[in-house]
């Protein structure tokens, strides 16, 4: 019978070393005391040498990833890349150049490095295998970083939670819902699936959906709606806030008192005061013209204006459908507040809210004489 040993698959790379190994110690047999002790002297003096250059590499080569780390975060910062990518890419960098360093440090050693970049290699594919949620997470999360669909402080919809995104972590993003729940949700996920952000437009529009019963007068019942649009401040009316005009002449007058009071007191002609009121000059006017440019789209829109209209003729009502346009801050307040009017108000125009009902009609059938015993 073939012993189990011999039975086991010897490979190329094993049996190359077990030769290996074999000529050394063939060779040390070989040798004297004193060549014995030379030659330890000699491999000790290389190895020392080695690890001297290889320690003076190490830490040169921590400076220069720091310095490359700092010249990085510099160029983001500078680009105004977001925080949460920036976080990320300089992460990135730095594990990647340490890596390169380490592997550069034990080749110097005289370590085969091949060795090593094997084992990583099936390190990482054992590992990937058994973390492919993880890695579909982790590639998420860098789509997300990258493309950006929705940034913190936003509030989206997706997986069937709904609130403001706190953090944006590589693996997951956490998001923080109107009652104050905290949400975990994998970015792998939300990079494949449909995301809703209701922060990524200014402007929203609100709907409320208000029936009447039949009989009530239509034409009462929209301008009573319509009144009470129409005194809803926070609902936004094309035409009315697409500048702030007031707010620029006034700038206009504060710079051009300001500049008259230094050329009146001997100064130069463009004070510091001067200098402020126009840097806020020009923040209201790029303001205004993204508010402006904000305000012309919904202009275009068939519904940008207020209205009120029949929706359908259900079985115990009228419904009526009430839309305006708002800030994106301002919905919830500007939804619940209206609805509360629209309770409190409509009726007193002669409109009711119908309850639901059903007409029963009872006919008499006339009886059917029969023979009689």
């Amino acid at each position: 019978m073939t012993p189990l040993l011999l039975q086991i698959p010897v490979t190329e790379a094993v049996a190359d070393s077990v030769a290996t190994v074999s000529q050394d110690l063939g060779v040390l047999k070989n040798l004297t005391v004193d060549d014995l002790i030379n030659r330890l002297a000699k491999d000790i003096v290389e190895f020392a040498i080695h690890f001297a250059i290889a320690f003076l590499v190490f830490y040169i080569g921590k400076f220069i990833i720091k310095r490359i780390y700092n010249v990085t975060g510099s160029i983001l910062a500078n680009r105004r890349v977001e925080t949460s990518l920036s976080t990320f890419i300089l992460s990135l960098v730095r594990i990647v150049l340490y890596f390169i360093l380490l592997i550069t440090v034990i080749g110097i050693l005289g370590i085969n490095t091949s060795s090593f970049i094997a084992l990583f290699a099936s390190a990482g594919v054992a590992i990937g295998m058994a973390l492919s949620g993880t890695l579909q997470n982790f590639a998420g999360g860098v789509l997300i970083l990258l493309l950006k669909p929705y940034k913190i402080g936003d509030y989206i919809e997706a997986q069937g939670f709904a609130g403001t995104v706190t953090e944006i972590q590589i693996f997951s993003t956490l998001i923080s819902t109107p009652d104050n729940k905290s949400i975990n949700i994998p970015n792998g996920s939300l990079s494949t699936g449909s995301i809703n952000n209701w922060s990524l437009r200014p402007y929203r529009r609100v709907q409320w959906d208000v029936g009447i019963s039949y009989g009530d007068d239509y034409d009462i019942a929209a301008s009573a709606l319509m009144a009470i649009l129409d005194s809803e401040p926070l609902i936004i009316r094309p035409g009315v806030e697409k500048t702030d005009k007031d707010e620029a002449d006034r700038l206009d007058a504060e710079a051009e008192a300001a500049e008259k009071s230094d050329m009146e007191a001997g100064g130069k002609k463009g004070g510091w005061l001067k200098r402020v009121i126009e840097h806020q000059k020009e923040k209201m006017h790029e303001r205004n013209i993204r508010q402006e440019a904000a305000v012309n789209s919904i202009v275009k829109s068939p519904v940008a204006n207020p209205s009120v209209a029949i929706s359908a003729l259900a079985d115990s009502s009228v419904n009526l459908v009430v839309r305006a346009w708002v800030r994106t801050g301002d919905y919830w307040t500007v939804y619940n507040r209206v609805i509360e009017r629209i309770y409190k108000e409509l009726p007193k125009s002669g409109v009711s809210f119908p309850f639901p009902q059903l007409d029963v009609h009872v006919v008499d059938m006339p009886r059917q004489s029969g023979p009689q015993a």
